[in-house]
């Protein structure tokens, strides 16, 4: 077995549906007695060879580019009030593209979070986020291109709001809030008037807070009167906002942030979608180290079909299934 550890599989290793080793991972003792398990032969699946290895790492480079292109995009658009559509096109979605095509979803997702400067951070992850469920979602090339560009510039906007505001850490008062609220209609007016633009790339930016009840903003919309791309964007805004940290609120733990988004704690986004990212996201959790609401680690053996966020866990040598105790979660996907 030995002569197996520290070789990277190619693609993810898929058993029954389930991803047991994501693509790009490096083979652990633990990653090697999971796959025989499944009875999977290691001899027949592909690997990376040694001289692509670093390619298997996490793109943080293009990220965090990604991330200062974006504060130099708002910095451009608040002097001149222009978008460098060209610029942005060639430069800084081609970087969105290589960080949301990680195969390691749980490593992309821990790299997209923001951790210090929020709102540049966001437009990029909000852009990875939509890129991935695009591509979970089966859309054409020329309607990921467009969701991708229209993710990353979804907040743009946010350039006509205060930066003293934006960056508040207390709870924002209701004036505050309406205030805020205005970068929807901010960002439609700024992309609509910019030329070679595709309209829905404006209506994004018009309609992510919208919702399906008709309880979003800022037009109250309802279901099908949502742009599908807003949709997206929706669903990857919420995500990434409730597991980064904020100026104003603290990442959630992983089992709140899916809870909550399933149970409609956001506003009703649209379910199908919701659908779609979750359970691809749950396919790549077989074989991950978690962390527990009770300190312990472990590693994730096993999807429960029916309540796949309480999947079966081996701590040590002990198997628990977090199905039957209910006051035990995941707490955090470790790397």
């Amino acid at each position: 077995m030995e002569e197996w550890i520290g070789r990277v599989v190619k693609q993810d290793v898929i058993k029954s549906g389930l991803v047991l080793v994501a693509a790009g991972t490096s083979l652990e003792m633990t990653h090697i007695k999971l796959l025989e398990q499944h009875r999977v032969d290691l001899s027949e699946l592909l690997w990376l060879p040694p001289s692509e290895y670093s390619d298997a790492a996490l793109p943080d480079k293009s990220m965090k580019l990604a991330s200062a292109y974006s504060k130099e995009m708002f910095d451009s658009i608040k002097r001149s009030r222009k978008v460098p559509l060209m610029d942005i096109k060639n430069e800084l979605i081609p970087l969105v593209m290589d960080v949301a095509n990680h195969q390691n979803v749980f490593n992309l997702i821990e790299l997209i979070k923001a951790k210090g400067e929020y709102t540049h951070q966001h437009n990029i992850g909000v852009g990875v986020l939509s890129s991935l469920i695009g591509r979970w979602m089966e859309l054409n090339e020329s309607e990921l291109a467009l969701l991708a560009l229209a993710a990353t510039l979804h907040d743009v906007g946010k350039v006509r709001v205060s930066d003293e505001l934006l960056n508040k850490p207390g709870k924002l008062t209701a004036e505050e809030f309406a205030e805020i609220k205005l970068h929807t209609r901010y960002g439609y007016e700024i992309l609509n008037e910019t030329v070679g633009l595709s309209p829905r790339a404006a209506l994004v930016a018009l309609q992510h807070h919208e919702r399906a009840d008709g309880q979003g903003y800022p037009l109250k919309l309802r279901n099908s009167q949502i742009d599908p791309l807003s949709r997206i964007v929706a669903v990857a805004d919420v995500f990434h906002a409730m597991s980064s940290n904020r100026p104003y609120h603290a990442a959630l733990p992983f089992h709140q942030v899916v809870t909550q988004m399933r149970n409609g704690a956001f506003g009703e986004l649209d379910s199908r979608i919701v659908n779609i990212f979750l359970e691809k996201l749950f396919l790549h959790l077989i074989g991950h180290q978690i962390k527990l609401t009770d300190g312990r680690w472990g590693e994730v053996v096993y999807l429960n079909p029916h309540d796949d966020l309480h999947p079966l866990v081996k701590v040590e040598e002990q198997f628990i299934d977090l199905s039957q105790m209910r006051d035990l979660h995941i707490m955090e996907i470790v790397l």
